[in-house]
Formats: structure tokens, C-alpha cells, sequence
């Protein structure tokens, strides 16, 4: 025999109704692999040297005649296989032949099964490496890792993906990302994305949440490529659109006005106006102030483990701050919805008089579009962070504490939260002149004429 192809019985693995399975094993190197064959005979009537079952097998065990041409079909089966995997140099040999074998297999049909074989092999590597599912698995590998508000964001950018496949009726596999696939999604994105979810049509995305789509598009592609899934993609082309955020920010009075507005006529608003100030003065998210628990408090100190950052803050209470924290545990913190959150908050600023009229621009393609509206209206569950990072940001609180309560990681990040007009960072520098004796380069008049007598 030209390969190492052999019969075997495990006679000391013996099943409940005393038989012991046939296999064919096939060495190669140092390895071996057993496949299979499906007949089990009494260990006593397997015959090691002649590797066949013995003539004088019980007939409630089968034929022995039939049994030994079947078991030598099925060692032909074997041979063939590991005849072809030496030809073909194939590296994986035992994992080529276990995949390829079959009992029922005749020699003639080798080839046949080999090529049906690696034609599923071909379909199912296709349908790995197809970019959804590939995006799937990125998003389950993230699962432990992000807070849920960041598997929502590429649950976005995977639909914003699909949208772009069916608006341009070319199916986007990995071979896509160039830079005419950039320049493309981009345009749509800006122009014909259409808004889910919303009674009147809306098109096109602003530049920062395009901005966000392509940030995480480039990571999932990434850490395919490091993940050896995909080859190498040059992405340097795929730069990040963004442009400084309009956003507002609440000064202390302005939250003092709302947190003293008289709402006795509008009761269901109490809850809302409470939360929305607890987290202007603790700089929490959303998705970390609606889910707060008694047991966050301990000693005049709030413990969160963002959801967002997956971190834990330690955030001082101020005493407003701990009175109403401890009042709302009074009835509980209701379930919020973010779009419920912040239509109430609307009305509530509206209800406190924050009506000054507050413009805004922003880019949609090369054109500037603007808006403007009563301040109450731009007003967000995120304006409550924002008015944190400000008002302690223009206190004098030191950058890094600040961030040690925000959570922010990098200094960058925190700086685009600093919300102030040209007129307050004027203020504010004129106020650090008088803290430094106004730094005098000359003595006024006054003096002067002191030292001329």
C-alpha cells in the first residue's frame, strides 16, 4: 500500500450491545485522523492482521462477505482522497479528507465530491466575508466593551450603508471601499439619506453625524483587517467631515430660572425640570441620569458607571443636586424616552422665560443654512452636559477635574463641549486681568502727577 490507509477496530471501546465501531486510519507525519465507516461488529470477530471481519460473524450482525467489500470500498474511498490531497499539496491533508469522506462514497465519485466540496467551501467563505454579516460579529464583539448608545451608532451605520446599496443598486462587499465608494456615500449621505422615523420627509445628514458614520466605518473596517478577516485597505482617503457643533448652554441663572419655575400648572413637568436639573449640575448623559438608583448615592458622593464609556465617575453633589436626587427616589425615577425628555424640557424653558432668540448655522454640501429660534427650543437632554462643562469650565475649575467628572478621556473632546460667546471669553479675560492686579505696564495720571511735584 502506497499511503498509510488501514482498517481498525477499537475492540477496548466496546458500545452497550457489545460491539466495537470499524474506522479507517489514516497516518501522515506525525498525524493521524480515523474516519468513520459505520459498522460495528463484536470485538472476537474482527480480525486485526487481516483488518476484516471474521467469516464466522453471527448473520444478526450482517453478512461478513458484504460487511468486508463494503469496508474496502470505503478504504479505496480513503486512498483515493489521500492520494488526491498529495497531489494537490494540500497542507491541512486530515481536515481535506475528513471533509471530503463519506461511507456511502464510491472511488469514482472522488473528484466529483471533492469539487462539490470546495465549491460549499467557496460559497461559505463568500458568505462570511459578506460586509452585514461581517458587521454582525464586529458589533457582537463590541457587546462588552461599548455602552449600548454606541451599539445603536453602528446599528446606524450599518443601515445608512444598506440605504446606499439600495439607493444606488450595487451590492457593497469589501472590494467597495475606495475612494470613489468614500466620495459617493458621502455625497448621498449629505444629499438623499432619508430620515427614518419622521412624519415629514427629511433628506440629508449634518456634516458631524456623516462625520460619525465614516469614523466608525473606517473602525469596523479596521479591525476586520487586524483580525486577518479581510486583506489590507487603504483608508487614508476616507477623511472625517466635521465642523464645530452649534450647541447652546444654560448659564447658573438661566438654570436657576428653571429650576424656580412655578409649574403647578403643569404637574407631569416636575419630574423632567428636576432631572433635567440634576444633570446640569452633574454633567451626566441621558442615558446615565434616567437610570439612576438610590444606591448610586454614598456619602453626599454620586458613583456612575457610564454607559456610554463603560467608566465609572465619582461626581460631587451640590446641595440642590442632592436634594432633588433624594426627592425623586420619592416616587421613583420614571421610564424616559430621549424624544419625550426633550419635548418636555422645551416647554419647560419656554415656561421659564429662556425666549431670547438664538441663531445657528450649519453645512449641508457647500451650502450654509440657518436657523434661528428661541433659545428653549435648541435646548436638549445633552444641554444639561454642555452647561456643566461651561459653567465650571468658565468658574475657574480646572480642566482635568472637570474631565475626571464628565468622564471625557481626551482634552480635545472635552474642549468641544465649551459652549461661549466671543463676549463671555472677553468677560472672562478681562476678570483674569483684574485677579492679576490688572497687570499696569504704566502708572495712571493720577500718579504721574504725584511724582512730578
Amino acid at each position: 500500500m502506497l499511503l498509510s490507509v488501514k482498517l481498525i477496530c477499537r475492540t477496548k471501546r466496546v458500545h452497550e450491545d457489545g460491539t466495537c465501531t470499524v474506522f479507517i486510519q489514516y497516518c501522515y507525519g506525525e498525524k493521524k485522523i480515523l474516519l468513520h465507516t459505520g459498522i460495528n461488529v463484536p470485538p472476537k470477530y474482527w480480525s486485526k492482521v487481516q483488518e476484516c471481519v471474521s467469516d464466522n460473524l453471527p448473520s444478526e450482525y450482517g453478512m461478513a462477505a458484504d460487511l468486508n467489500k463494503e469496508l474496502l470500498r470505503m478504504r479505496s474511498v480513503a486512498n483515493a482522497l489521500a492520494l488526491k490531497a498529495k497531489t494537490l499539496k494540500t497542507e491541512e491533508r486530515g481536515k481535506f479528507i475528513k471533509a471530503s469522506f463519506s461511507p456511502a462514497l464510491v472511488p469514482d465519485n472522488v473528484d466529483k465530491k471533492i469539487v462539490d466540496n470546495e465549491k460549499k467551501e467557496k460559497e461559505l467563505q463568500q458568505a462570511t466575508l459578506d460586509v452585514y454579516y461581517q458587521f454582525d460579529e464586529y458589533i457582537k464583539s463590541k457587546q462588552r466593551k461599548v455602552g449600548r448608545a454606541t451599539l445603536t451608532v453602528y446599528g446606524n451605520v450599518k443601515s445608512h450603508l444598506l440605504a446606499f446599496e439600495t439607493y444606488r443598486q450595487q451590492k457593497i462587499t469589501f472590494d467597495s471601499f475606495d475612494f470613489a465608494f468614500y466620495e459617493n456615500f458621502v455625497d448621498y449621505l449629505t444629499f438623499e439619506h432619508v430620515h427614518l422615523r419622521r412624519q415629514a420627509v427629511l433628506t440629508g445628514l449634518r456634516l458631524n453625524t456623516i462625520g460619525k458614520t465614516i469614523k466608525h466605518l473606517r473602525g469596523f473596517i479596521k479591525d476586520r483587517v487586524k483580525r486577518k478577516i479581510v486583506p489590507p485597505i487603504d483608508l487614508t482617503d476616507f477623511k472625517i467631515p466635521e465642523e464645530e457643533s452649534d450647541a447652546i448652554y444654560l448659564t447658573h441663572e438661566e438654570i436657576a430660572k428653571i429650576y424656580q419655575t412655578d409649574l403647578s400648572g403643569h404637574p407631569y413637568l416636575v419630574e423632567y425640570r428636576d432631572l433635567f436639573v440634576l444633570a446640569c449640575l452633574t454633567g451626566l448623559r441621558f442615558s446615565d441620569f434616567s437610570n439612576l438608583r438610590p444606591e448610586d448615592l454614598q456619602k453626599d458622593l454620586l458613583y456612575k458607571k457610564q454607559e456610554k464609556s463603560d467608566h465609572w465617575v465619582v461626581i460631587p453633589l451640590r446641595h440642590e443636586a442632592k436634594l432633588i436626587f433624594t426627592r425623586q427616589f420619592k416616587e421613583k425615577i420614571p421610564a424616559l424616552t430621549n424624544p419625550e425628555f426633550n419635548r418636555h424640557i422645551k416647554t419647560i424653558g419656554k415656561l421659564a422665560g429662556i425666549t431670547k432668540l438664538v441663531k445657528f448655522s450649519y453645512k449641508k454640501g457647500n451650502k450654509s443654512i440657518t436657523t434661528t429660534k428661541p433659545k428653549f427650543d435648541w435646548i436638549t437632554s445633552h444641554t444639561a452636559r454642555r452647561s456643566f462643562c461651561t459653567n465650571e469650565f468658565l468658574a475657574g475649575t480646572p480642566v482635568e477635574l472637570i474631565m475626571k467628572i464628565s468622564g471625557h478621556k481626551r482634552t480635545k473632546d472635552f474642549y468641544r463641549y465649551i459652549r461661549i460667546t466671543p463676549e463671555e471669553a472677553a468677560i472672562k479675560i478681562k476678570e483674569l486681568w483684574l485677579a492679576r492686579n490688572d497687570m499696569k505696564l504704566i502708572k495712571d495720571a493720577t500718579e504721574n502727577l504725584g511724582m512730578a511735584v
